[in-house]
């Protein structure tokens, strides 16, 4: 009997002992390991499941890359008058084809306004934007972060990347942060700041779709393709990182209305391509502009397009072939007394390899006037080698 009541005594505790470990191991698990004398090691961690980065998560919130910027950002204005002209049209045939269409009173002045956007590059107040944005403007003001109204006069342009400096005379300007080497990948972030429509500052998000794109707007082109919403009054503002970093100008957009479906932002109907100047170029521009009010570049006085414009269609396995074709030679020019021809295929430029016509049109564009390049290529099939001396781009030159 004694026995029996000992044996019954140790199992109570037994059981009392069993549950006081589950609930330990339910609420508590690591003191349990150090009861027992293990301390988790490396790989008792839970595992980080892909993707889990704090950099490819990104960010909750662009509020900071977007105070950072935003304010750098500044809305334009450009006022300029025309001359209208009113006309009737004469019902009869005879008469309207004679004489056309006849004037039913006196000319008028009428004001139009172009909107765009601009960024502030120096606290002295030069401001980069687009060219098609002012182009043609009598008046030209700019609309600051802190609601001040600058007068703006402009410095220089270049149509052959639609950008402009504008310069206003005002205090404390906040300014933009630029990206160190601009450099941008597909699938990077991306806002777009500016005043689209008029209706006030406004920030679009999205991501760079694709790098190096020619829209055969220009002669010189290496767009950057984003989505994030370019539209009218984008023009010139700011394309920056989530850092708030300066990335490109915007000054494009893609319609889908008929014709190539090319615009600037500053034109509406936009269906959300957009398109924007890297900050390399950008800045390249700028900074020669305000050392010679224009861009110098260095010229061949030749036209050439890739092989590919000549036979567009390529036999599949082919290989895409490099380099360019001559198409004409202006008469006078460094290629003429250098002795290139029509149909001339060029492959190298002083040693480096020629990729495309765009390739060569921009270390064409960045040679200095007077520079001796040579070039080498093929001339109905037999290799040759040229030298010629460089002049600069004439301003006025329609070619591209």
């Amino acid at each position: 009997m004694r026995r029996a009541s000992t044996l019954a005594f140790i199992l109570r505790y037994v059981i009392l002992g069993l549950a006081i470990a589950f609930v330990a191991s339910l609420f508590a698990p690591g003191l349990v390991d150090r009861l027992r004398g293990n301390t988790p090691g490396p790989t008792t961690a839970r595992p980080v499941e892909a993707g889990s980065s704090s950099r490819e998560r990104g960010p909750v919130s662009y509020a900071e890359a977007v105070t950072r910027a935003a304010p750098a950002v500044v809305n334009i204005y450009a006022n300029k008058m025309t001359t209208v002209r009113q006309y009737r049209i004469v019902p009869d045939p005879v008469t309207r084809r004679l004489f056309g269409a006849i004037a039913a009173g006196p000319s008028y002045k009428k004001q139009e306004q172009s909107l765009g956007s601009g960024v502030v590059f120096s606290a002295d107040g030069y401001v980069l934007t687009n060219n098609h944005v002012i182009n043609g403007a009598d008046d030209i003001q700019v609309l600051l972060f802190d609601g001040r109204v600058a007068q703006a006069r402009v410095i220089g342009a270049d149509a052959d990347t639609d950008l402009a400096v504008l310069k206003i005379d005002a205090a404390d300007l906040p300014t933009i942060a630029v990206a160190d080497r601009g450099d941008v990948n597909v699938g990077d972030v991306v806002l777009a700041i500016g005043n689209p429509f008029g209706v006030g500052k406004t920030v679009t998000m999205g991501i760079v779709s694709a790098t190096g794109r020619q829209l055969r707007l220009s002669a010189y082109e290496d767009f950057i393709q984003t989505d994030a919403a370019i539209n009218f009054g984008n023009s010139g503002g700011a394309l920056v990182n989530a850092l708030g970093e300066l990335v490109g100008i915007n000054t494009a957009v893609y319609r889908n209305a008929g014709g190539d479906g090319r615009q600037g932002a500053g034109q509406q109907n936009a269906e959300g391509i957009g398109f924007a100047i890297p900050v390399t170029t950008a800045k390249a521009v700028l900074d020669q502009i305000i050392s010679h009010g224009m861009v110098i570049r260095g010229w061949f006085g030749a036209e050439y397009a890739d092989p590919s414009a000549l036979n567009p269609v390529r036999p599949p396995g082919t290989p895409i072939q490099r380099g360019v074709v001559v198409l004409e030679v202006l008469p006078g020019g460094p290629a003429d007394r250098a002795g290139l021809r029509s149909g001339d295929i060029l492959l190298k430029l002083d040693g480096e390899d020629i990729v495309d016509q765009a390739d060569l049109r921009s270390h064409e564009a960045a040679l200095a006037p007077g520079q001796v390049a040579r070039l080498h290529g093929i001339r109905n099939g037999v290799p040759f080698s040229v030298a010629l001396t460089l002049m600069q781009r004439p301003s006025n030159y329609a070619g591209t």
